[in-house]
């Protein structure tokens, strides 16, 4: 009978000790802890190219989408419309996102989390890691914009189709209607 009175008290201090353990919060990453972090991963640095690459990915396809749209536009107008987009990326507020970044990042990540990401790019793998990335992302985003440039494509034409569905009067050829003098220029 102690034999089992013993094996009942183990299973409830087992059960108790369980039960405890899945309900104790682990402990959330401080501000502190999520700046060290970007830093080890080099956020701020990394920030401006990974920028550049999206904006220049970006660039090019509304370059495409105002070519096929305005058949007519002046290289001068492309111009023009590069240099907002690059001006756009100049003022981009690095500082401001990655503090903005902090509460999401705390949200979704707990301090032994933030303590295993801040081990792991500390490590020299996580450092090559981290200098390749910019490359790589640039190099797939590349890739991929054959197949973003059809998607949106397609896109455009179910738009125009639907619109048309719908009495819209289709898009006129460059034929038909002179382009804006706004766009020439």
């Amino acid at each position: 009978m102690k034999w089992y009175v013993g094996k009942v008290v183990c299973c409830v201090v087992l059960v108790g000790c369980i039960a405890r353990a899945q309900s104790s919060p682990v402990a959330g990453a401080t501000r502190d802890d999520i700046l060290h972090l970007f830093e080890i991963m080099r956020l701020h640095e990394q920030m401006r190219p990974t920028m550049d690459a999206m904006m220049k990915q970006q660039s090019a396809m509304m370059r495409d989408a105002v070519k096929k749209r305005y058949p007519r536009i002046t290289e001068e107008r492309l111009a023009r419309f590069d240099a907002v987009m690059q001006e756009a990326v100049k003022d981009f507020p690095v500082d401001t996102i990655l503090d903005d970044m902090v509460p999401v990042y705390q949200k979704h990540l707990t301090k032994p989390d933030v303590e295993a990401m801040s081990t792991f790019y500390s490590s020299p793998t996580g450092q090559k890691l981290l200098s390749e990335m910019p490359a790589m992302t640039s190099e797939a985003m590349q890739a991929a914009y054959v197949h973003m440039q059809k998607q949106m494509d397609a896109m455009m034409d179910r738009i125009e189709k639907m619109m048309e569905e719908e009495g819209h009067q289709p898009r006129p050829t460059p034929k038909a209607k002179p382009q804006p003098q706004s766009l020439q220029n």
